[in-house]
């Protein structure tokens, strides 16, 4: 159900939220530190009830501290007439502010775990929005009436909200942030690129994980993998995904020195799946391929390109991974039987209807992607953070660290490289780009997490000696965690390095520790 809300007139809405956005790109003269007697208690006590820059506060809760979470004040707030926010002001502050990204198309404030809950325990004051309109992350039913929330969820949620967040942590603390770093994984990698490049001012650090920055080129190409399944004898058995999965381990896994189930040193993978195909390419069970779904793969692992080349996507390479729970091709791509249940297929299916076709009874299986120029052409002024010019950024002296799953299942790697090597070149060379970013590839890792590999990384705290200490990033460490205990470790390679194994043969447990890999050039 959507929530009720009193509407300003649009126009006069977005004038109110480009001046927000302006005021957000101030920041302090100089290092802060909070009020020596500012506690949780006191910063809801502050808030409660107040409207601040155009935040007006609707709760402020003190939540006691438990094992997991330290005591905070939460703070739920509304800038009129839609966008919520929450924020977390804890009871030792650092006197910094972190701001984590949202996920698919939004429309509610993400939970306390993960990335966040790690700052708010390191005495961040965290935030989040529901980036402007309340529904389902799988829905994007909110753009087609709604041009603010369109809006808001393309780019101006973001520095609408971070404006407000920073005058409450000032009326809560008595003192401003002194840094505000963003992170975030998919839609929220996007929106971490979107402010780099549309407020280049906004954030001291960006952390931008597996970015769905290309939203228009990832669309169109889920709609033609989606086409490819729903075709006659595209549809892959779990049987077929094992086939697929255990050929790429075989032909890849070793190459970067130890057979684990990883496929750290993808560049050397030359597999074929040509050599999976049955003979005659009918479908005879589930020791080959049929063509059809050798379509399916061909779809996947070649680029797409739209409307003359206007809109592209890069190729989603086999990873070997392609038969793993959360890193594989069910819940993505086949939808376990029913390609209508894969995500992918559910998420280019609401765009078509919503902001394409413009017409929720659109059958997107149905759909020529390229048939309406002007509609392709809006959403991606809306959703897409393609360029790569971030000298405007590098000029205000904040850092970037990107980071992908090496076998992510739903954005590819490869866009996130291309992405890169395009900022690279645009802000001068190698020698430019490595004053203000950083890239990292996590072999094994699915989609911004899960996977076979080591899919934990603390990339806040490397960010922040960044900017406060001048201490540029280089090798980082990374973790496979369960049930609290880390069962393996890895090292965290800069691109285009990667982690290869240089311990002991058929040792295990040497095979389990970062010390025995060492970050190595393709």
């Amino acid at each position: 159900m959507k929530r009720a809300s009193s509407r300003l007139p649009y126009r006069t809405t977005c004038m109110t939220l480009a001046a927000i956005t302006l005021a957000a790109c101030g920041g302090g003269d100089g290092p802060t530190r909070p009020a020596a007697d500012a506690t949780a208690e006191k910063a809801c006590a502050a808030l409660a009830g107040k409207t601040v820059a155009a935040a007006a506060v609707t709760a402020a809760t003190t939540v006691a501290a438990t094992a997991a979470d330290p005591l905070y004040c939460k703070v739920s707030a509304t800038i009129a007439p839609q966008l919520h926010l929450e924020l977390r002001l804890p009871q030792r502050w650092n006197g910094k502010l972190y701001y984590e990204g949202g996920g698919g198309y939004n429309g509610a404030i993400p939970p306390l775990m993960g990335p966040a809950l790690k700052a708010l325990q390191q005495g961040y004051a965290t935030v989040n929005s529901d980036s402007g309109h309340t529904g389902e992350g799988l829905s994007a039913a909110f753009a087609l009436n709604d041009p603010l929330a369109a809006s808001l969820f393309g780019s101006a949620a973001v520095p609408a909200v971070l404006s407000s967040a920073r005058e409450m942590v000032l009326a809560a603390y008595g003192q401003p942030p002194e840094k505000a770093y963003f992170e975030g994984c998919s839609e929220g990698g996007r929106e971490a690129l979107m402010a780099a490049q549309r407020n280049p001012g906004l954030f001291d650090g960006i952390i931008a994980r597996a970015p769905g920055h290309n939203w228009t080129g990832f669309m169109g190409h889920w709609n033609r993998n989606a086409k490819a399944v729903a075709a006659p004898g595209g549809q892959f058995s779990a049987a077929k995904l094992g086939l697929l999965a255990q050929a790429v381990r075989s032909a890849c896994d070793a190459n970067d020195g130890i057979a684990d189930g990883i496929v750290s040193n993808p560049q050397a993978c030359s597999f074929d799946p040509a050599a999976l195909r049955c003979a005659g390419g009918a479908d005879t069970g589930d020791t080959c391929l049929s063509d059809a779904q050798l379509a399916v793969v061909q779809s996947r692992t070649s680029p797409a390109s739209f409307a003359d080349g206007a809109y592209t996507s890069a190729p989603l390479a086999l990873s070997g991974q392609e038969d793993d729970l959360f890193a594989g091709w069910e819940m993505w791509v086949t939808g376990a039987g029913n390609v209508r249940n894969a995500l992918h297929f559910l998420f280019q299916d609401t765009t078509v209807k919503h902001y394409l076709a413009r017409d929720p009874a659109q059958d997107s299986l149905a759909y020529a992607f390229e048939s309406n120029p002007a509609a392709l052409q809006n959403l991606s002024a809306l959703n897409d953070a393609t360029d790569a010019d971030l000298r405007p950024f590098k000029n205000s002296r904040a850092k970037l660290i990107l980071w992908h799953g090496g076998s992510d299942p739903s954005l590819s790697p490869q866009a996130t490289t291309d992405y890169y090597r395009a900022v690279t070149a645009a802000v001068g060379g190698q020698a430019e780009v490595d004053t203000f970013a950083r890239y990292y590839i996590a072999p094994g890792v699915g989609h911004c997490e899960g996977g076979p590999g080591a899919d934990q990384s603390d990339l806040l705290g490397p960010l922040d000696a960044w900017v406060t200490a001048g201490a540029a990033p280089g090798t980082l460490s990374a973790a496979k965690v369960a049930n609290g205990m880390v069962q393996a470790s890895r090292p965290l390679c800069r691109f285009p390095q990667y982690p290869r194994y240089t311990g002991p043969a058929n040792d295990a447990a040497a095979a389990a520790l970062a010390a025995n890999y060492t970050c190595t050039m393709p």
